[in-house]
């Protein structure tokens, strides 16, 4: 069994927000709080430590995580650096990793993760989440004892997360009842329309009998 004191939680926050007009993501706004703060809730309490792997105002990320790491090579080289530098900076022999854009994961992604990977104990070194139609490869937990093939594989050039994973044993983890929980946001029309269904849904919840 995998427990807490085992797993490190690490927020991918490093981008350059491209679709958002290059700001910084993480920080973009979300119902009254930043998009990473959402995403803190579903780690915290669930692991021993919460990172946040940023590029820039990193000062602004420090008081939403346990401690923020930054690349551990400059040039914004995508999420597989960001995986990376957790997998260096984590002090636990697990590391569960999550993008910054996704508000809604579920409460118990954490402990869905460990299932999916206990159930093939022994086998498998990498759990993705799998919705029933499409894998989220930045939604995983994997072993950080890959570091050092990570390294090499990154000197080698190879910035594909699925390409990496397929190197090792990896697994899905079934999260199909939930799929819409796993929607990331790339753009402010997505952002607002999520905001939207989540404003709607709670005055639903409160006017019900």
């Amino acid at each position: 069994m995998i427990t807490r004191e085992a797993l490190t939680g690490m927020i991918l926050a490093g981008g350059q927000g491209r679709r958002m007009g290059g700001r910084d993501k993480g920080l973009e706004p979300f119902a009254d709080r930043p998009l990473v703060a959402h995403v803190r809730e579903r780690l915290a309490g669930h692991v021993a430590e919460v990172l946040i792997n940023a590029n820039r105002n990193v000062e602004r990320y420090r008081p939403l995580a346990d401690r923020v790491v930054t690349d551990a090579e400059g040039g914004y080289q995508g999420p597989l650096m960001g995986i990376y530098t957790g997998l260096r900076a984590a002090n636990t022999p697990w590391l569960i990793v999550t993008p910054c854009d996704t508000p809604v994961l579920p409460n118990d992604l954490v402990e869905r993760l460990v299932a999916g990977i206990c159930e093939h104990e022994g086998e498998h070194d990498i759990a993705v989440a799998f919705d029933g139609e499409r894998l989220h490869p930045v939604v995983a937990l994997m072993r950080t004892s890959l570091a050092d093939d990570l390294a090499a594989a990154l000197a080698d050039g190879e910035r594909k997360i699925d390409r990496w994973y397929a190197r090792h044993a990896w697994c899905r983890v079934d999260v199909s009842d939930c799929p819409d929980a796993f929607a990331n946001l790339n753009t402010d029309d997505e952002k607002q329309r999520l905001e939207h269904a989540l404003g709607e849904a709670a005055r639903a919840t409160r006017v019900s009998p």
